[in-house]
């Protein structure tokens, strides 16, 4: 049997790093994905074959055990493929089943962007491996399951990258360090986002213990610029729906202000950032954990490919792309395969 599914990537309009300390975040899907092909094969080894996360034709292949029986120099892709094995391997002793087979993954975003791409990948491995086994998990099993992937390789995650990329949309996310929920937001107001993407310095994880090492050793400081963007959100919130684009700008500028005081921006990141605010936009932040990856800008049609050229001046990489689509899905279902 074999199975596509595909899984979107991410961006955070407001709310990364203060969600992990239990405030709410707004995130968006992109119409970027990761998409997972997978096989199941006659025998009990697991053949990942990464194509184009950084380096392509990537194949790892270990057995139920663990134990590694082929592999080629995957070098910076290794934390991709990290995901992919924690995937298998929960997924597997969630549903008391294991079964060999050759996964291939491909995806049209840049590893390591702030665009949640190893939540993506986790979401689509977790949906294209328990289709392939006969299980039809349903769609808060899989977003647990990707979530506590996240976790065993990164050692602290917040739920809101597996959560918009298993259910899609524009949503309003709360966690209190254990639940998690997300409210849809429907948007009636038509506004544009730009994605502006510079070489990542730093890992997620690095980042997030980053921030953890700030409120361990300044908590009294720290402590208040967390509360604040918790506040911002919720603010934010109420800007969008009303339809208010130039407060919702203001407060994606104060947003990007707070995560530069916790040290998650970048020189790179904030040249785009203001660059995109010169050419008009609303508002714009860094999205994501930081440390280089991505930015966004919050604008109207008729700006967008002037803050497009602003970033290629300073060479970044724009990123055009439509938010709030679908979560996880299948692309096909072969049994005679």
């Amino acid at each position: 049997m074999e199975v596509v599914a595909s899984a979107p990537g991410k961006i955070t309009l407001y709310g990364e790093h203060a969600v992990v300390y239990g405030k709410p975040a707004i995130v968006a899907s992109i119409d970027k994905r990761v998409y997972v092909r997978c096989r199941l094969r006659s025998d009990k080894s697991i053949t990942i074959r990464a194509l184009n996360l950084q380096v392509p034709g990537i194949i790892l292949t270990y057995n139920k055990d663990g134990e590694v029986i082929l592999k080629t120099d995957y070098g910076r892709v290794l934390s991709a493929v990290s995901y992919i094995r924690e995937a298998i391997n929960l997924t597997s002793r969630y549903l008391n089943e294991f079964k060999g087979a050759d996964l291939t993954i491909e995806s049209n975003m840049p590893v390591g962007a702030g665009l949640g791409t190893s939540a993506a990948v986790s979401v689509a491995t977790i949906a294209a491996y328990s289709k392939a086994l006969g299980h039809d998990l349903d769609l808060h099993n899989i977003a647990k399951l990707a979530w506590n992937t996240e976790k065993n390789i990164q050692g602290i995650a917040s739920p809101m990258d597996t959560s918009i990329s298993t259910f899609g949309g524009i949503v309003y996310l709360t966690y209190d360090g254990v639940n998690f929920s997300i409210d849809p937001l429907h948007i009636d107001v038509e506004f544009n986002i730009v994605i502006g993407y510079v070489k990542r310095q730093y890992k997620t994880k690095e980042m997030v213990e980053k921030v953890k090492s700030y409120l361990q050793r300044h908590p009294d400081l720290v402590k208040p610029i967390i509360d604040l963007i918790g506040d911002l959100v919720n603010d934010a919130k109420k800007a969008l729906i009303k339809g208010d684009l130039e407060y919702a700008g203001e407060l994606m500028n104060i947003n990007h202000g707070l995560l530069d005081a916790l040290g998650v921006s970048s020189k790179e990141l904030n040249d785009l950032v203001y660059a995109a605010r010169a050419f008009g936009a609303y508002g714009s932040k860094l999205s994501g954990a930081g440390g280089g990856g991505s930015m966004i800008a919050l604008t109207d049609s008729e700006r967008v490919q002037q803050i497009i050229t602003a970033i290629r001046i300073l060479n970044g990489l724009p990123i055009g792309t439509e938010i709030g689509g679908d979560g996880v899905r299948y692309e096909s279902i072969d049994k005679n395969k």
